[in-house]
């Protein structure tokens, strides 16, 4: 279990028992991509996938940062300018960063996670949140969960350099058992929807094509600078003010490139309410036809699909998913479909059966259960 393995992995690391385990989990996006930092709409679902991260404080300012992700300890004075060769112990760093004007003290850290690197499930945010929960209680800086989130934004934005939205760490803090959480990313509000699934015998399942991908990398951000170039030629301050009846307007006055990368946004926003309202009112058909409408837009207007993420859908589809679509950023990581839970195994050893023919990678198939935010386990 990940909780033990994490107070074994710090005793072994620092010789001493920690003060406590706290934990976070990754975040399935069931739809809404690409919308959070254009201020609109997602819905998204933390997963039973966690991260968490046994913690100390020490007597002095200095961070140590351990995992079972390497052999290596990463350190960090709060009083320093932050250091960039951290590899990924910038994520929980860059919290301690962020938040060190509560700092009252160092702290030592070891790291354990189950939710996948580079698949699209916000491995990072699971790290970022846990560890801000952790220095929270231990400092008594007394920030909501709200606040937390937003900690957790700043430091993959300033300190990571990846310029991802709200979205993730708003999950990760606030999800609920069977619920999705659907979030006003412009006025941060947010309303847990329950989704019932495990009622019908569903689960939301995951297609981990393996093809790992990172924020940071161009891709990420030549999307996010074609949304915010389509905003500034349209007159508004995000691509959130404007409907698909300005659509024709778009584009009008937009370059090809820029129009589509705009119109996937704007009519995702409108999926997004789409699907809470299909959720509501038990709807599960609707819901699947905006999921296999959501993939076909980032795959043709937003274009961040590569051919293993549209193998997957496919597959699931052929299944008999109840709909399906990539989640997370795009280029490569995974993709989700709600499917009966009697029928997971022939999902597995279809996308297996095909990603081997067509000479890709093995994907990780597996089911996640809509969980709950972080929280204090030890």
């Amino acid at each position: 279990m990940s909780l033990e393995k994490a107070k074994i992995g710090f005793l072994e690391a620092f010789g001493t028992e920690p003060a406590g385990v706290w934990s976070a989990p990754g975040r399935a996006n069931l739809i809404g991509e690409h919308t959070d930092y254009n201020n609109g709409f997602v819905f998204p679902v933390g997963i039973d996938r966690r991260t968490y991260v046994a913690l100390s404080p020490r007597k002095d300012m200095l961070c140590r940062i351990s995992s079972a992700l390497d052999a290596k300890t990463y350190e960090y004075e709060i009083s320093k300018k932050m250091p960039k060769n951290l590899d990924w112990a910038l994520y929980p760093l860059g919290v301690a960063w962020v938040m060190r004007e509560s700092a009252k003290s160092g702290f030592d850290a070891y790291i354990v996670s189950d939710v996948p690197v580079g698949a699209g499930l916000s491995s990072s945010a699971a790290i970022e949140c846990s560890v801000a929960t952790a220095l929270n209680e231990i400092w008594s800086a007394g920030k909501s969960r709200q606040e937390l989130a937003l900690i957790g934004q700043q430091a993959e934005n300033e300190v990571v350099g990846a310029p991802t939205g709200i979205m993730d760490q708003t999950a990760s803090m606030l999800a609920q058992k069977d619920a999705a959480v659907m979030i006003d990313c412009q006025s941060l509000e947010t309303e847990l929807v329950p989704m019932g699934l495990s009622s019908q015998g569903l689960v939301v399942a995951v297609i981990d094509t393996r093809v790992a991908h990172r924020h940071s990398d161009g891709g990420y951000r030549s999307r996010r600078d074609a949304c915010e170039k389509g905003a500034k030629k349209m007159g508004v301050s995000s691509l959130r003010e404007l409907g698909e009846a300005d659509l024709p307007q778009m584009e009008e006055k937009l370059d090809d490139v820029t129009y589509r990368r705009c119109k996937h946004v704007v009519t995702e926003n409108r999926r997004v309410l789409d699907a809470v309202e299909s959720l509501k009112k038990g709807d599960l058909a609707r819901l699947g036809e905006l999921l296999l409408q959501s993939h076909a837009s980032m795959r043709d207007d937003f274009e961040i699909s590569v051919v293993e993420l549209d193998t997957a859908v496919e597959l699931a589809m052929e299944v008999g998913a109840v709909g399906a679509r990539m989640t997370g950023g795009g280029f490569g990581g995974a993709a989700i479909a709600i499917i009966d839970e009697s029928k997971m195994e022939l999902l597995r050893e279809h996308c297996k059966a095909i990603f081997a023919k067509k000479g890709f990678a093995e994907p990780n198939v597996f089911s996640v259960a809509p969980s709950e935010g972080a929280r204090k386990d030890a």
